[in-house]
């Protein structure tokens, strides 16, 4: 993190890719095996942001579905905290670079995967839930 506020994004990837590595074998976060999979998704989030930061977006969203993925098999009981963490930090980075359109689409898919409120801390979280000033409204009959 102390890469990344430094603006060094390149070291931040660095560090977060060792950091996936390091929960990302089997004995894990797996189907079997559910230990680490909360702290897996975290890391592919973190490394996502740090990644969108440093304009790669396309390995970000790779980074991004391997933190769907390990969402997938973390433990009901704290998936919906870690969910709030991952689409939150992803929205906000893409919020940061200024893609706007993206940040809102990845608040609302957080939404729609049950984040809890950590989410609703993200820049987009506002926007989002802003009618948009585009919608005409419907002609009465």
């Amino acid at each position: 993190m102390q890469a990344s506020d430094a603006g060094d994004q390149k070291a931040a990837i660095g560090f977060a890719k060792k950091e996936a590595a390091q929960y990302a074998g089997r004995e894990q976060c797996s189907r079997a095996v559910r230990t680490n999979c909360g702290t897996l998704a975290l890391a592919y989030g973190t490394l996502a942001g740090y990644q969108i930061l440093d304009g790669d977006k396309v390995a970000a969203e790779g980074s991004f579905s391997s933190a769907k993925a390990a969402l997938s098999l973390t433990d009901p009981e704290i998936r919906a905290s870690a969910a709030g963490m991952v689409y939150r930090d992803v929205s906000e980075a893409f919020w940061k670079v200024g893609d706007r359109a993206r940040a809102i689409a990845v608040f609302n898919e957080g939404r729609a995967a049950g984040a809890d409120s950590w989410l609703y801390m993200s820049s987009a979280a506002g926007a989002a839930q802003q009618p948009s000033t585009d919608r005409q409204p419907a002609a009465s009959r």
